[in-house]
């Protein structure tokens, strides 16, 4: 085994129980309710929410099934998510099978069309219209 190959693999080694790990805390802890979960310096200082704003409530949301829940916490998140899942699954198979599929990533139109969605999003989420209160993380 190549030595880039060897660092990879033990990339995955490691960082697979690390998510799942982290995936039990955000399961058994909410959020809301401890600490020592990470705060978004942007709606610290300005008070505004960033694309990323209510990611980890989201998240905890999901791990417990509610979708809904999760969708008003961050729907950009649950969006993206065929999308992570894709990228997931992109990458098993060819660490598995060798096999590459196109990553969506490789369209310079399609990488500059998910920033303007992520800065719109953004944007959207922080106007003061009753409209767009649901999406105030």
């Amino acid at each position: 085994m190549q030595p880039l190959a060897k660092s990879r693999t033990s990339g995955w080694l490691i960082g697979i129980p690390v998510a799942i790990g982290l995936l039990l805390v955000l399961f058994f802890f909410e959020p809301t309710h401890f600490a020592f979960y990470p705060k978004c310096f942007l709606h610290q200082w300005t008070g505004l929410s960033c694309p990323g704003c209510g990611g980890l409530r989201a998240t905890h949301q999901l791990l417990h099934g509610d979708v809904f829940a999760a969708f008003r916490f961050n729907p950009l998140l649950i969006v993206m998510l065929p999308l992570f899942g894709w990228m997931l699954m992109r990458e098993v198979v060819r660490r598995w099978k060798g096999k590459v599929f196109p990553s969506p990533f490789e369209n310079r139109v399609f990488g500059w069309t998910l920033a303007v969605v992520v800065v719109l999003f953004g944007i959207v989420r922080n106007l003061p219209y009753p409209a767009f209160a649901w999406m105030k993380a």
